[in-house]
């Protein structure tokens, strides 16, 4: 759970509020409405003494702290600029935020009147303002021996006009603060060490998870249990290393009894050294983040579960360590999947298709209403699209449609990708009956292409983060695309 508590109440206009601190949104006309000239009153003119002396114009994320007498210790001052479409509001959220979590004060309130936002965008602006208070007072701990000190913020009020408002952005404001914890989850699982974060440590995770709920279960099969099943492709890939793969899966059961569930598929690479296919050395560290479908899965999973969101959710986890040694995969060794199809293993490196093409099998028998995987599976994703936007391909164009939608209203984009059945000549084999790469071209699409041949009997999307899912500079995960992922089913739910 996040530190900070989230809450709305009805505003008297004329009522200041007692508190460490008052956010006060000013336009770019710099015009008071009714509440901030009361708070103007009561800090003794502090509010005007400030725009007077041109310290603060009012534009999009512009802020200036104001320290003061009155019943608000502190006067943090945003400005909107003269329009409200969303993008703009994001700029002052991200900057409000900023400028809250910088200063020590440990409550503080918001009234939003002045944005005059329209219906729509009431919780929206919730939503999107608890998201990113939680996400911003994220901080790495786990291998950290003196550890950035933790946000002072505790308590978080959203003045409303009326008890309708006052309902609505209570509702919004915690779906929004789960939706950030969430995010944080998925944060950090990626950033722990390869070391910390192994298969085992993902399954003692799935497990804590569903501890807390009454209505969520946990299996954890082990290596002998998918050798049973014939994950030789999965098995494949942990062939080289000392620690066991696992494949984790996770059931959230919040809907009907016998209405079909929405799939989660992550790609759980806790470490990739590429195998016998080695990869480079600098910059093999972030090599880490290769479980960051993982975790995305996990993240959403904790978001949906701490909602209660009325779907039916499974998450599914193909969770290995990827290292050379005398008994690993070699380039050119084939191999037989759940599915019974052969796969020559070109590359050693290309191991995540090999891991999910086994979860995707499996997932079969579930008889999903959707099935969602997600994956650092390209470096050619990256070339293709940089970091700004997950890499989305689909077998079904309504369900690619309810994805990108979901990602614009997260504001967690995707961008569809071609899925052509052109592209799958690029992996014919003589040795197999498919080959696990499919040379230099489209590298990023024809790793869906592989995967498509695994997900025929349902409605399918795949998810490459591999540009999305961490920064470089500076080094991090981003929690993508748990912000994605938990709106589409949320907007699942809502259509139950």
């Amino acid at each position: 759970m996040a530190d900070i508590r989230f809450t709305a109440r009805k505003a008297d206009a004329n009522a200041v509020v007692r508190t460490h601190c008052t956010v006060v949104v000013l336009p770019a006309s710099l015009r008071m409405d009714t509440y901030c000239k009361a708070l103007n009153k009561d800090s003794g003119g502090l509010i005007k003494a400030a725009l007077d002396s041109g310290d603060f114009d009012g534009s999009v994320g512009a802020t200036l702290m104001l320290h003061s007498a009155g019943a608000s210790k502190r006067i943090l001052l945003v400005g909107c600029g003269d329009k409200t479409g969303r993008d703009d509001l994001r700029k002052l959220i991200d900057a409000a935020s900023a400028a809250l979590l910088k200063h020590s004060a440990s409550d503080a309130v918001m009234h939003a009147a002045a944005l005059k936002l329209k219906a729509a965008d009431a919780p929206w602006f919730a939503h999107a303002l608890a998201r990113r208070l939680v996400c911003d007072s994220y901080r790495f701990t786990a291998s950290v021996s003196k550890p950035k000190p933790a946000a002072k913020l505790a308590r978080f009020t959203l003045l409303a006009a009326d008890p309708a408002a006052v309902r609505q952005a209570k509702d919004a404001l915690s779906r929004g603060a789960r939706t950030g914890e969430g995010i944080n989850l998925a944060r950090d699982l990626a950033n722990l060490p390869g070391n910390y974060c192994t298969p085992d440590y993902l399954a003692k995770t799935a497990r804590k998870l569903a501890r807390g709920s009454q209505k969520a279960s946990c299996k954890v099969l082990n290596e002998k249990a998918m050798a049973d099943l014939g994950m030789g492709s999965l098995l494949s890939v942990t062939a080289g290393t000392a620690t066991p793969a696992r494949l984790i899966v996770l059931e959230y059961n919040g809907g009907k009894k016998n209405a079909k569930p929405h799939v989660l598929v992550g790609k759980g690479i806790t470490f990739d050294s590429g195998g016998i296919s080695l990869k480079p050395g600098a910059k093999m560290d972030e090599m880490k983040f290769d479980m960051g479908g993982a975790a995305s899965v996990l993240g959403t999973l904790q978001a949906v579960i701490s909602m209660q969101l009325p779907v039916n959710v499974v998450g599914i986890i193909a969770a290995a360590e990827n290292m050379p040694s005398g008994t690993a995969t070699k380039p050119g060794d084939v191999v037989t999947s759940m599915a019974g199809i052969t796969i020559e293993v070109l590359n050693t490196d290309a191991e995540g298709r090999l891991v999910l093409c086994d979860a995707l099998t499996y997932a079969e028998r579930f008889k999903p209403a959707s099935v969602v995987d997600i994956a650092t599976l390209t470096g050619a994703c990256v070339v293709a699209l940089g970091s700004h936007a997950s890499g989305l391909y689909a077998n079904k164009q309504a369900l690619a449609d309810e994805l990108l939608a979901a990602g614009v209203e997260a504001h967690d984009r995707a961008w569809q990708m071609p899925l052509w059945e052109d592209y799958q000549a690029q992996l014919k084999s003589n040795f197999a009956d498919v080959a696990n790469i499919g040379g230099p071209g489209g590298g990023s699409v024809t790793a869906a292409c592989f995967l498509a041949r695994f997900a025929k009997a349902y409605d399918w999307a795949h998810l490459d983060i591999a540009g999305s899912a961490w920064d470089s500079s500076p080094k991090g995960a981003t929690g993508r695309p748990v912000g994605l992922l938990t709106q589409y089913l949320s907007d699942q739910a809502e259509k139950a």
